[in-house]
C-alpha cells in the first residue's frame, strides 16, 4: 500500500515515533509505523528498551523468523513510502534505511540533530531541529495547497 511518509528511528525512540506517525496522519497523510510490530514478540507491551536488549541478544538472526518479518515490513515501508523521514536519535539500521531510501530517489526529510557531522546528511533535502517545526510546515503546506 502506497504511503506518504515513513519515519525511521530506533525502536528505543518508539514514543517519539508513534506520536509523530500520529500528528502525521491526524493532518490527513499516511504514515507507515515501524513501531506497530514490537521488538520482543514474546512481551510486547515493555518498555522499548527492555524489547531492543532481548531483540539485540538474538544470536542467530540470519535465521530468526521475527527479524525476517521486520525486515520485509520495513522494507515495504520504505518502497511504498514518497518521503522518508529520519527521527533523531537513531541508530545504524535508521541510517541505513535513509541510504536505501536515497538509492531509491525518495525525498528525505531529517528530523533532529546529528551526534557528529557527516557529508552524507547533505542527502537530506529537508532538516527541522525537531518534530514540530516539521509539522508547522506540513500544515502550510495544506494551507496553501488548499488556497
Amino acid at each position: 500500500m502506497k504511503t506518504d511518509y515513513t519515519v525511521v528511528s530506533s525502536y528505543r525512540n518508539r514514543d517519539k515515533v508513534i506520536a509523530l506517525v500520529n500528528a502525521i496522519n491526524s493532518h490527513g497523510f499516511s504514515c507507515y509505523n515501524f513501531c506497530d510490530e514490537p521488538s520482543d514478540p514474546n512481551n510486547p507491551n515493555a518498555h522499548p528498551e527492555e524489547q531492543m536488549k532481548v531483540f539485540e541478544s538474538i544470536e542467530n538472526f540470519y535465521d530468526d523468523h521475527h527479524f525476517q518479518k521486520l525486515f520485509k515490513r520495513d522494507l515495504d515501508g520504505l518502497k511504498n513510502a514518497q518521503t522518508v523521514i529520519l527521527l533523531q536519535p537513531c541508530g545504524l539500521s535508521a541510517h541505513i534505511e535513509a541510504g536505501i531510501a536515497f538509492g531509491m530517489h525518495k525525498r528525505l526529510i531529517m528530523i533532529g540533530e546529528p551526534k557528529k557531522p557527516e557529508t552524507l546528511y547533505l542527502m537530506f533535502h529537508e532538516r527541522y531541529e525537531t518534530s514540530e517545526d516539521f509539522l508547522v510546515t506540513l500544515r502550510k503546506t495544506i494551507v496553501s495547497t488548499v488556497n
